[in-house]
């Protein structure tokens, strides 16, 4: 359709002349809607008539254009690929410590200065401690008499472990047992009665000798024992020698002298005796006495106990550990958990004695302060002969020491790669205040306490410098983490990877595919390692094979065709939306 023919399409103008009562009126109204009819057709055939034409131009511009610039296509070839991630941090010491007091009180001794290397353990500040010396000594005296009274109990718990083996009880006696208190069915306690218990075995005889002669006589000496009614004779020992004068008949002053002797049989309280030791006689005659008659008690019974049966008798001879009575099992158990009770309880006295005296002791050793950390000292606020006083809501900063035996940045790593990293990986390394230089450090941390921002949660890492050179603290610097590495792979540029997977290989020969530039064919490759630049091919091409280079991906912006939808969107045949051929979306990440 040319020109002239559209325009034979336009409105004819009536003849003019003047209108006669004998035209028809309805016939000069169906002329006007038939004339109306011609004016849409006429329309909307204009409309056709230039879209035609733009047509046609643009598909003579495309061709001209399409001829004058060549595609642009990338050989598949070897090479290494990484993938990294970067981020910017600020430097940091491996290591700083803010000293601080617990205790307050004037500062003796404060011998370090700013810039000074300190060791870890190094005395820093020496603070007044005298008000702690009492509480301390206080405190080890209480250990002290804890520890006596648990060896008590543990003695006493050992010797009821031993009186009462076999739920009985045992005499703490050695004798004959005169009279006996109790009987089975009875309860015993610590202050009831269980015998008169004698022993004359072996007879005592108090005598006295003249003051004089007593003091020549010592303990142990042997004597002679002259009975009075029979004059027979026995030997004895001296026990002891009384140190205070005392007066008898006649005004004589006296000291009296103990002895013993083992009984021959037949000696009771009814003989009497001299006795002579050396040349020395005593001045009056004494009355023998049994060595043991004593009333025994149940003195080693903390609680009262059932008596179940007797075990002796009046007028046996018992001996220390002798057994005189069993006790009931149930009364038996329950005196033993009471010896078992005061042992604990001694001992939880010690545990709390011992916790005093080292809670005391860390606040005395409060009183020394420090260094936590070897290092460098980077300020000192506080200095020897001034006063610490701490405030209930901050602390008072003493000193600062960093540890700049290496240096430390964090990495803000998003929620989408933070999985790419662990420690371990290599890092590259480049400071704002060292143009040209590279420096390396390694990940040393991975935390998982992110933290979320603008609907996207961050996790830091830290990385830490393998040397630092002249770097320090506070510097900006920016790390790239080597995630991955490929080496002497085959590899093609990103915008070469179409979406499915797809490689468009150059081959002059290919036929015709849609969506595919004339020229290629497509071909379905294998990828490994992507970067933001290339792509590792697995398999699928070959070294040397010429591939297809997505111009829309990397040019400024994507060019339209007029009229929407005569063509494809973006920079290549075939109307892929995206800017890859058929509709491609770019390399796969």
């Amino acid at each position: 359709m040319d020109m002239k023919k559209i325009m034979f399409f336009k409105k004819t103008p009536e003849p003019r002349g003047e209108q006669t009562e004998h035209q028809n009126p309805e016939k000069k109204k169906g002329k006007k809607k038939g004339r109306k009819k011609v004016l849409i057709v006429a329309g909307v055939a204009v409309a056709a008539g230039i879209v035609a034409l733009a047509f046609l131009l643009q598909r003579k511009q495309t061709a001209g254009s399409g001829a004058a610039a060549e595609q642009k296509t990338a050989m598949v070839q070897r090479q290494t690929i990484t993938s990294t991630l970067s981020a910017s941090g600020s430097l940091e010491a491996k290591d700083s410590y803010s000293i601080t007091s617990l205790v307050e009180g004037e500062v003796l001794t404060a011998d370090f200065e700013e810039g000074d290397q300190v060791t870890e353990g190094q005395v820093l500040y020496q603070i007044d401690s005298s008000s702690m010396e009492s509480q301390l000594n206080s405190a080890s005296n209480s250990l002290e008499r804890a520890r006596e009274d648990y060896q008590d109990a543990l003695a006493d718990y050992n010797e009821a472990q031993s009186l009462f083996s076999g739920n009985t009880y045992k005499s703490t006696r050695t004798g004959y047992i005169k009279n006996l208190y109790i009987q089975a069915g009875d309860r015993v306690s610590g202050q009831t009665t269980v015998a008169d218990v004698y022993d004359d075995k072996v007879m005592k005889l108090k005598v006295p000798f003249l003051a004089g002669d007593a003091q020549a006589i010592a303990p142990g000496s042997e004597c002679a024992i002259t009975l009075t009614d029979t004059g027979e004779m026995l030997t004895g020992t001296v026990t002891s020698v009384s140190n205070m004068d005392e007066t008898i008949t006649g005004g004589r002053i006296v000291r009296y002298v103990h002895v013993e002797a083992v009984n021959p049989g037949g000696l009771t309280t009814a003989h009497t005796a001299v006795v002579t030791v050396g040349d020395l006689t005593c001045s009056e005659e004494g009355t023998f006495e049994p060595s043991v008659e004593t009333t025994m008690s149940a003195e080693d019974l903390n609680s009262s106990v059932e008596i179940e049966a007797l075990l002796v008798a009046e007028g046996d001879y018992v001996t220390v550990g002798t057994p005189l009575f069993r006790m009931t099992a149930s009364s038996a158990d329950k005196l033993m958990r009471n010896y078992e009770s005061s042992l604990d309880s001694a001992q939880q006295q010690v545990e709390n004695a011992e916790n005093s005296i080292e809670t005391t002791q860390d606040n005395y050793d409060n009183y020394t302060i420090t260094a936590p950390i070897s290092g460098q000292v980077i300020t000192k606020n506080v200095n020897a002969g001034e006063t610490i006083s701490r405030d209930s809501n901050s602390e008072a900063t003493l000193a600062v020491i960093y540890d700049l035996s290496a240096l430390t940045f964090e990495m803000s790593i998003d929620e989408m790669d933070i999985k790419s990293v662990e420690v371990g990986q290599k890092v590259e390394i480049v400071a704002d205040a060292f143009e040209n230089e590279t420096f390396t450090g390694t990940v040393t941390n991975v935390s998982i306490n992110g933290s979320y921002s603008n609907g996207v949660t961050n996790y830091p890492v830290t990385v830490t410098l393998d040397d630092a050179g002249e770097l320090i603290p506070g510097m900006n610097v920016t790390g790239t983490i080597l995630l991955d590495e490929a080496e002497d792979v085959l590899a093609i540029p990103a915008d070469s990877l179409m979406r499915g997977n797809r490689v468009y290989v150059k081959d002059a020969s290919a036929a015709e595919e849609p969506g595919v530039p004339a020229g290629f064919k497509s071909v379905e490759v294998e990828t490994g390692l992507i970067s933001d630049q290339y792509v590792e091919i697995v398999s699928g091409l070959s070294e040397g094979d010429e591939v297809y280079v997505d111009e829309s991906t990397v040019s400024e912006g994507n060019t339209m065709m007029p009229m929407g939808g005569m063509g494809g969107m973006g920079g290549a045949p075939g109307g892929g939306m995206g800017g890859a051929p058929g509709g491609g979306g770019g390399p796969r990440r």
